[in-house]
């Protein structure tokens, strides 16, 4: 934890963890911290996310961008989240019936139940059997993330670089093997760059940017924090970092079906690379502790770090499977007990005076 004492409102970074459509738990936390922050004791100067809360985080951007243009008032903000994730939902009978169809097959092929039939999402009849899909269902958005995506941010209409507040969009770049943190400070924030980081290669093509070809964020920062606090001006870091988590660090009870091991090995890869940047940060911070190593290093500073769970019934029953489903009941029960913890936590913080 950092000594040093607020003398404004606090900067405050929020990382979003991403875990498929789990990441609908983020959108209601996001909710009141967006809301809260106009009381003024906090300023919300940077996000990022990874997957789904790559998603959830650039949602958040794009209104605070808004925002800050004097086009939109903080319930446009929030209310760009809500209509994105009730878009993302499998609203008629005829998604409803695709989306059951889709959970149940994962989870034959999760239990060991079904054989796992894998193929490339290149070979030309997946590729011919993925447009059609898109082009025959009734609300083409609902199968095209990217018609999805460039329904809700109108990214032409915000002006980059951005430095406040800051997006970071993790991915992994597949031909060099180095983790991507795609950065409005540096004018890299696109439809593309947010596929990117939800692009599973299992299921979709990679995303190419420029020369490079990106995957998924789940197989490197979930989510980027380091990239706040290094290579910038030390005016600029946040003095927290509020992390909104998705996956499960702990569990109660050794994993033994083929669907608990799935799950549990989903978990610790999305909490990996996360953990080892806040044990980095959390090292800093106990050298800073000393006002003399402090003073020895002014381009360092102590951030406190923060994290935001699911309510541990909600989380116990979630599995990797539950991941993929687009239910209606499921995605507002995750909205409902993000928005739940999101106002506890501000609950605490301010109990405790952090």
């Amino acid at each position: 934890m950092s000594t040093s004492k607020p003398t404004g409102p606090r900067r405050v970074a929020i990382a979003c963890q991403g875990g498929g459509s789990h990441t609908a738990f983020t959108a209601g936390a996001l909710k009141p911290l967006l809301r809260a922050e106009e009381a003024g004791s906090y300023k919300i100067v940077g996000l990022s996310g990874t997957s789904g809360g790559a998603i959830c985080a650039a949602l958040a951007w794009f209104g605070l961008m808004k925002q800050a243009r004097g086009d939109w008032n903080r319930d446009q903000v929030i209310a760009i989240i809500e209509n994105f994730w009730n878009d993302n939902m499998a609203r008629s009978l005829w998604e409803q019936i695709w989306n059951a169809w889709t959970v149940s097959l994962v989870r034959l092929h999760a239990s060991g139940k079904l054989p796992e039939l894998k193929t490339s999402p290149y070979r030309p009849e997946i590729v011919v059997a993925t447009e059609l899909t898109k082009r025959m269902a009734p609300r083409q958005e609902f199968f095209d993330l990217r018609l999805l995506l460039e329904k809700y941010l109108k990214l032409d209409e915000v002006v980059q670089p951005a430095i406040e507040p800051r997006l970071l969009i993790g991915a992994v770049a597949v031909l060099s093997g180095r983790f991507k943190a795609f950065d409005s400070m540096i004018s890299e924030i696109s439809i593309d760059s947010i596929l990117a980081s939800t692009t599973l290669p299992t299921l979709f093509q990679g995303i190419r940017i420029g020369d490079e070809v990106y995957w998924d964020g789940l197989f490197s920062q979930n989510p980027p924090i380091r990239e706040f606090l290094v290579n910038i001006d030390v005016s600029l870091k946040p003095d927290e970092i509020w992390i909104i988590r998705i996956n499960p660090q702990e569990i109660s009870e050794e994993p033994t079906s083929v669907e608990e091991i799935e799950d549990r090995r989903n978990a610790l890869a999305g909490n990996l690379s996360l953990n080892h940047e806040i044990d980095v940060i959390n090292k800093i911070n106990r050298f800073l502790a000393d006002s003399v190593i402090r003073n020895k290093l002014p381009q360092l500073k102590p951030v406190d770090i923060h994290s935001i769970w699911m309510s541990e019934g909600l989380m116990r029953k979630l599995t990797f499977v539950s991941k993929m489903s687009r239910d209606p009941a499921l995605l507002n029960e995750l909205i409902a007990d993000g928005e739940m913890q999101g106002e506890a936590f501000l609950a605490q913080r301010e109990a405790r005076g952090w």
